[in-house]
């Protein structure tokens, strides 16, 4: 799945950041975009602001679709069209964000069957005929690919829909494509550009397309913000989901690690991955996340959730939610920016208006104490993990092993590493089996460090519900050369841990968003829920992106 990206700090030690068309509707066919070569031209910011014009469903909800269906003002295939319209206007064409990097030849069928169903049956789901975007590391045994944006897995079939696209089917939804991604999720190098893959291309922030998306669930963020679908699917291994959702003025559910199963989801961590929702409203994502979970017999870690998940998470949705609530404010996670401090403190002002009682500080002691272990851990289990994937795609598989797709990279450079290489990779390669102490030693550090003495213990000690952190620093400049220019932000003690994290807007540093992170201990989504929920109905953060060639600086 996906992992964030890191950064190196002054002593070159590695530092954590949240791993981080023609003819379209006219016999819609199976549209990969080709491998871009990107040149200076492709990622300067342009000397204009593109004027996108009026779009019917700008910022409309799951729930306003689905009374526009029941009404007959919409149908599936009426709703499905103007988002393909969408997409071939603003990501292909004008500001061309190349957020989506393929799209579903039957998309357009399966909404004509799901009204059809809708007519005589009834829906299926709040989720009937809703079309949804997948990220690219998502297995589907349809027309569409799965590569994990890499040249390498080109022709490779799956050999059936991974268990969350399942549960999608089953209630409804039109898989409408797939999204680009930094390529692997950000896991094959230290000096990675998120939101870049050697199939898909840079994906642009709607916001100020000069600015990064953040990875890895780059064009899943930017497509739900653009409004280029409703809801989308992305995964996370470290920040992947929360980081970009952040960065794109969304919110973002990192669910519990065994609340989704990660089966047919290209993986980084058997302990850490796990897919997740990513939407406009809170409700959207609750409505979501209710059609993901399920125990999946092959995902042995979703047996944990037997009584713990919900058919339902929009039952806990309370614009009331704060009442009594005792939430700790994270204060180490702030101090990397100014203007993200303000933000955030403007917003836990918000949460005591709303009727919170805020523990200040709450710091987590333990912060910062593991990375090293957490990367030691990532790699073990990535070789592992991705040799097991690919012998799972069997004959189909362009590459059979992390060994081969090191070596496919190193005979395609020119249009896989244009921009960097694929240290992590190498790193991954030369680990041992998942026997070996160093990795046993290392993940029995990062489970202790970040839940037993971490995020337990915290909140044990001040009696806490849920914590409270800024989620990321505001979109930093692209920077082919460089890397990313990562400054802050409070993913890893969650994703560690394997606990629930949900970022909701918050506000906005120079036209960027900044979004706000409650977290807490395993299964607590209908507590996080309920507060993110009040929270975003009492300061209603969200703005839809202007799609400007650069940032607000004045």
């Amino acid at each position: 799945m996906d992992h964030s990206k890191e950064s190196k700090n002054s002593d070159g030690n590695l530092s954590r950041r949240g791993f981080v068309k023609s003819g379209l509707l006219g016999g819609l066919a199976a549209v990969a975009l080709p491998s871009l070569s990107l040149t200076e031209k492709a990622v300067a910011s342009p000397a204009l602001h593109f004027d996108i014009g009026q779009f019917e469903l700008e910022e409309t909800s799951i729930s306003e679709l689905a009374e526009g269906m029941a009404s007959g003002k919409y149908t599936a295939r009426s709703i499905a069209e103007k988002y393909l319209e969408r997409i071939e206007a603003i990501d292909w064409q004008g500001p061309t964000l190349h957020s989506v990097i393929e799209l579903n030849p039957d998309a357009l069928a399966i909404a004509d069957a799901l009204d059809k169903e809708r007519k005589e049956k009834g829906a299926r789901s709040p989720l009937h005929g809703i079309p949804i975007l997948i990220k690219d590391n998502i297995d589907t045994a349809d027309r569409m690919a799965t590569t994990a944006g890499s040249l390498a897995l080109v022709g490779a079939k799956p050999p059936k829909d991974a268990f969350l696209v399942q549960q999608l089917r089953k209630a409804g939804a039109v898989i409408l494509g797939k999204t680009n991604l930094s390529e692997w999720a950000n896991i094959r190098s230290n000096r990675s550009t998120s939101g870049w893959s050697g199939r898909g291309g840079l994906t642009k922030n709607p916001y100020a397309l000069d600015r990064n998306t953040s990875g890895s669930s780059s064009g899943s963020a930017a497509a739900v913000s653009a409004n280029l679908c409703v809801i989308a699917v992305g995964t996370e291994t470290d920040g992947s989901i929360v980081s970009p959702s952040s960065i794109n003025g969304i919110v973002g559910i990192k669910p519990t690690v065994g609340l989704i199963s990660r089966i047919g989801v290209i993986p980084i961590s058997h302990t850490q991955d796990t897919p997740g929702p990513m939407a406009r409203t809170v409700r959207d994502a609750a409505i979501v996340l209710s059609a993901l979970v399920g125990i999946d017999a092959e995902d042995k870690v979703t047996s944990d959730s037997r009584g713990k998940s919900s058919t339902d998470y929009t039952q806990y949705l309370n614009p009331k939610g704060l009442m009594e609530a005792r939430i700790g404010v994270v204060r180490k996670y702030f101090g990397f920016h100014p203007g993200v401090d303000k933000v955030i403190n403007d917003a836990l002002n918000v949460l005591k208006q709303q009727g919170a009682t805020l523990v200040d500080p709450a710091d987590i002691p333990t912060i910062g104490k593991f990375d090293d272990a957490e990367m030691t851990v990532l790699m073990y289990e990535l070789k592992a993990n991705m040799n097991a994937y690919f012998t799972r795609l069997g004959a189909s598989a362009p590459v059979r092993s992390l060994k081969e797709l090191i070596e496919y990279n190193e005979k395609n450079a020119k249009s896989e590493m244009p921009y960097f290489s694929q240290e992590l990779f190498l790193k991954a390669e030369a680990k041992g089996p998942l026997t070996s102490r160093e990795y046993i030693d290392a993940l029995k550090l990062c489970r202790r460090m970040s839940r037993k003495e971490g995020i337990d213990a915290t909140m044990k000690k001040f009696k806490l519900d849920a914590l409270i952190a800024p989620t990321d620093s505001p979109a930093w400049l692209t920077d082919l050369i460089d890397s990313d220019h990562f400054i802050g932000g409070s993913s890893t003690m969650a994703a560690v841990a394997g606990y629930p994290s949900i970022t909701v807007p918050a506000g906005f540093v120079f036209g960027l968003p900044v979004g706000i992170s409650f977290f807490g201990r395993a299964w607590s989504e209908p507590t996080l829920l309920k507060f993110a929920y009040a929270f975003e109905q009492a300061s209603h953060s969200r703005k839809p992106p202007k799609f400007l060639a650069t940032a607000e600086l004045k």
